[in-house]
């Protein structure tokens, strides 16, 4: 499944972006999924929840699909 979020901001948290989509219900939930669950931006694993997405970014989640970030217009 892909999805596209569409930030206001100049970056959003992968923490944040895995509570908008829905992956995890708080964001304090972020830390613990983070060890479970593979998860790629553009290719590379990634397991900081305080990493910084820009738009343009794609993130793989494992067991969910690919997320598009994307500036709002």
């Amino acid at each position: 499944m892909e999805q596209k979020v569409k930030i206001q901001e100049d970056y959003i948290t992968l923490g944040q972006i895995l509570k908008e989509v829905g992956v995890i219900s708080t964001g304090g939930a972020a830390k613990w999924f983070l060890q479970e669950n593979q998860v790629f931006l553009n290719g590379e694993e990634e397991n900081r929840r305080g990493k910084k997405l820009y738009p343009g970014d794609v993130l793989v989640i494992e067991n969910f699909g690919t997320v598009l970030i994307e500036k709002e217009q």
